[in-house]
């Protein structure tokens, strides 16, 4: 894994998964965070207020 603890924010993530316009309110992006977290540790995806989301590697 590249960075780990890089902080990644919310419109990285929907630049990458996204080749098309994307509705920069919706909440598509919090929704897959919260599934991911549900079938891996929850604490794998940190949530950094106002920044994006950080992996931490245990």
């Amino acid at each position: 894994m590249h960075n780990p603890e890089k902080v990644i924010s919310r419109t990285e993530l929907v630049e990458h998964i996204y080749k098309q316009d994307f509705d920069r309110d919706s909440n598509t992006i919090e929704v897959f965070i919260g599934r991911i977290r549900k079938k891996i540790a929850p604490d794998v995806i940190k949530t950094v207020r106002g920044l994006g989301y950080q992996l931490h590697a245990n």
